[in-house]
């Protein structure tokens, strides 16, 4: 059975790949050609001098449906520690993100002889990904318009109310909808020397995870956690909910609610020194 990745995924696995945000063994961008080959692709492109991580999302997204057999053997190469000779520190690094990032999906990288394998397991988000983390801050020190701060205050409310209540779908609804706003706040009154990836009307929330991160306002751990809530949000919609054949219930938002607690504790520790991550070379 070959594994099959969503983009969002995909795109964290492109982080690990290039070695963005180390201890992670860098690739630079004539390198990550040869990393594909060695992945056993076909057909691939030279690096042509677009950003690193740019490119490389680029291709296994435009992969990850006519060929996914192909972006299973990049995660598993990525995995191999035949990339990593004598730098073991960067290769348990990026095991232990790499199987963060495929617990969403329903998988894990174990080593059997020596080779990396995928194997299949419930989809869960326990544990290591989502660390139990306690609201630490008021709304008002992540958000500083009154008004806005006050409509945020209230989905926390109304959050805890739909749990308390067992509606646990509306308690993520709610969640969701109040990460957007902190976030498009941030991106909004923020200053950064990036520009914004679409115009602020159109930003989704995975673009404003990605802005924040990239911007040095949340951490590494809350935006991989994001995944979390972005999954079961969309559960928001009928379809994709049956699809999913899994209806969020009480341990879902105790599992979901730590990662809105660290984005909006990382959002007040980082008001007043806004500051980019450097992009690094291309």
């Amino acid at each position: 059975m070959t594994a099959s990745f969503d983009e969002s995924t995909l795109t964290e696995v492109a982080h690990l790949i290039c070695g963005d945000d180390g201890p992670l063994v860098y690739r630079q961008g004539w390198e990550l050609p040869e990393f594909f080959r060695r992945a056993g692709w076909s057909e691939v492109p030279e690096h042509d001098g677009t950003p690193r991580h740019q490119w490389t999302t680029t291709l296994l997204h435009e992969r990850r449906i006519p060929r996914p057999e192909e972006v299973e053997m990049a995660v598993l190469r990525l995995a191999n520690p035949r990339e990593y000779h004598g730098q073991e520190k960067e290769y348990r690094t990026t095991m232990d993100r790499l199987n963060q990032l495929l617990l969403v999906e329903g998988w894990r990288v174990e080593l059997v002889r020596g080779t990396p394998v995928l194997s299949e397991q419930d989809p869960v988000f326990g544990g290591r990904i989502v660390p139990r983390v306690e609201l630490q801050v008021s709304i008002g020190q992540v958000v500083d318009d009154a008004e806005l701060a006050t409509a945020v205050q209230l989905r926390l409310d109304e959050a805890r109310i739909c749990y308390e209540n067992g509606a646990y779908i509306s308690a993520i609804i709610m969640l969701g909808s109040l990460l957007e706003g902190v976030l498009l706040h941030a991106a909004n009154s923020r200053p950064s020397d990036r520009p914004l990836p679409k115009p602020l009307n159109r930003l989704g929330l995975q673009d404003l995870v990605q802005f924040a991160h990239a911007n040095a306002w949340i951490e590494l751990d809350a935006k991989m956690a994001f995944e979390l809530v972005r999954h079961y949000r969309n559960a928001v919609h009928p379809h994709l909910a049956t699809r999913s054949k899994h209806s969020p219930d009480r341990d879902t938002v105790d599992m979901c609610w730590p990662v809105v607690n660290a984005t909006l504790n990382d959002l007040a520790a980082s008001a007043g020194t806004p500051r980019a991550r450097s992009s690094g070379q291309t």
